[in-house]
């Protein structure tokens, strides 16, 4: 008897049994490997998408230098940077004292 039961018991984990280092792992189910496949099909397909991008090197260029990125890009560089030299970390906008208590205005009776 006593040998019967030594070798048909099932080995628990010591403690709680799904966390820490001697834990009883999950069961992988058919649900599980249908979400891992349908992932790296996405994964696939993005990756087929970066290998051909949409537009070449050329025609990304002409597309950056037609909108006018390059000149945006460095009046907010010059921006930043003499923001940076008076202290401050970014834009900051025009408020008056009276738009800040505006919350408090309350023209509500009780009745």
């Amino acid at each position: 008897m006593r040998l019967a039961v030594a070798l048909l018991r099932k080995k628990m984990p010591n403690g709680n049994i799904w966390t820490g280092k001697h834990r009883l792992p999950h069961r992988v189910q058919d649900a599980h490997l249908d979400r891992m496949q349908r992932r790296l099909a996405i994964e696939e397909r993005n990756m087929l998408l970066l290998r051909n991008p949409y537009l070449t090197l050329e025609q990304s260029a002409g597309i950056g230098a037609a909108l006018n990125k390059r000149e945006n890009w460095l009046d907010e560089k010059k921006l930043l940077s003499a923001m940076v030299l008076k202290g401050r970390t970014k834009p900051m906008n025009h408020v008056r004292i009276e738009d800040r208590f505006r919350v408090l205005y309350n023209s509500d009776g009780w009745e």
